[in-house]
């Protein structure tokens, strides 16, 4: 510090206060000002000294801190694995490649997967498997059965069914005596001669159907019958034929029942509409907006992953749509068989990921949320009515 630098200042701010034509016994004489000039300079110049101190040290520990950065390594990148497609003729399932995430592949009818059907992302950015393929099981088109006899398709197998009088696994033998066609291809792991029954005949079969079924023109394929479009049904006035495998049921979809202030309105046989909330109620405005009603026929043992069901939105002419929208399953006896998830942007996706076995009638709820800009809009329900039918075609 520099010594009396508060008097020197009042001094000096007194001296400025005395004008030249004013001489007063009050104001400071030309000694007293010359030494309180030379105290606030010694003052500035400490000041100064200081400040350049600590403008140094500040620069000083900047230069340390760039340098600790810069010798540090980069940031370590998000690995993910290279983006997989779905195979010809087959499906994938799965859109994110990040680390520990899987990708499932499925393949259509006809064809078989060769390969894995799932790959896991690993964290050195590399799958568990190779891609997958499809490759057609045909086994027949190389018409492997000789003197006339007939190629049937098989799992990864074929087999021939030969006329009277052939026999062989190509029908390249004479045959001694009668073949019970029914009895030999009716053994494990071997490939059926009908899509039913089979029934031996001498020196050949016959294939019959279960009720509620036809026998098309190959003699060994069953058509379902359509009880709905004939007069056979007799469903009571009210209700809907719904077609099924063999058979057919009378459905009467009905509307919930009013609470409070939410209640709806039948606008068609498989639908129901909310009728409009009141302006400050908003437990009503998150009630179904609509309710729906779908009715699916499914065979035993179906192949599994398969799309049963799609829902999807659109904007009304003139109107914004929603920017976002959120699906799941709500309801229902049979949750677990089933998955929900987004296909598209405006389209959501029910699928059979376990096998059923039928006779057997599954029910599940699914809703599809509408937002704009994060608001909630309007939610909509589908309710799927599945009948599973007794037989695996």
């Amino acid at each position: 510090m520099v010594p009396n630098c508060p008097r020197a200042l009042f001094l000096l701010l007194l001296f400025l206060a005395c004008p030249e034509s004013r001489a007063s016994q009050n104001c400071l004489s030309k000694q007293q000002l010359l030494t309180a000039i030379r105290q606030l300079q010694q003052l500035l110049k400490g000041q100064e000294t200081r400040f350049a101190e600590g403008v140094r040290h500040m620069k000083s520990r900047l230069a340390a801190l760039q340098s600790s950065v810069s010798r540090a390594g980069p940031d370590a990148p998000s690995v993910s694995c290279p983006a997989l497609s779905a195979p010809p003729d087959g499906r994938k399932f799965g859109s994110k490649y990040l680390v520990d995430h899987e990708v499932h592949f499925t393949c259509n009818p006809g064809f078989r997967l060769v390969g894995p059907s799932s790959v896991v992302c690993l964290p050195n950015g590399t799958w568990t498997g190779e891609q997958p393929h499809c490759r057609d099981v045909s086994e027949c088109s190389s018409q492997p059965c000789e003197n006339g006899g007939t190629c049937v398709e098989g799992t990864n197998q074929y087999k021939c069914i030969c006329p009277p009088g052939r026999t062989g696994s190509r029908c390249q033998h004479q045959a001694e005596t009668d073949v019970n066609e029914c009895e030999l291809y009716g053994q494990e792991g071997r490939p059926r001669l009908c899509m039913h029954t089979c029934m031996n005949t001498p020196g050949s079969y016959r294939c019959a159907c279960p009720s509620g079924y036809r026998t098309l023109a190959d003699g060994k394929s069953c058509e379902d019958v359509d009880e709905c479009a004939s007069p056979q049904h007799v469903c009571p006035r009210g209700t809907v034929c719904i077609n099924t495998g063999g058979g057919f049921q009378c459905v009467s979809p009905e509307c919930p029942d009013g609470s409070g202030n939410v209640s709806y309105v039948k606008t068609s046989p498989f639908q129901c509409e909310r009728n409009p909330c009141p302006m400050d109620s908003r437990p009503c405005r998150h009630m179904p907006k609509t309710i729906s009603f779908h009715y699916l026929s499914l065979p035993s043992n179906l192949k599994t992953p398969i799309t049963l069901f799609r829902m999807a939105t659109a904007s009304a002419p003139g109107r914004p749509g929603p920017n976002s929208l959120r699906f799941g399953i709500v309801g229902g006896n049979s949750r677990g068989h089933f998955v929900m998830q987004r296909s598209d942007r405006q389209t959501g996706e029910l699928i059979l990921v376990q096998t059923l076995e039928g006779p057997q009638t599954l029910e599940v709820d699914v809703d599809m949320s509408e937002y704009l800009d994060r608001s909630f809009q309007a939610n909509h329900v589908s309710k799927v009515t599945i009948f599973v039918s007794p037989y695996d075609f």
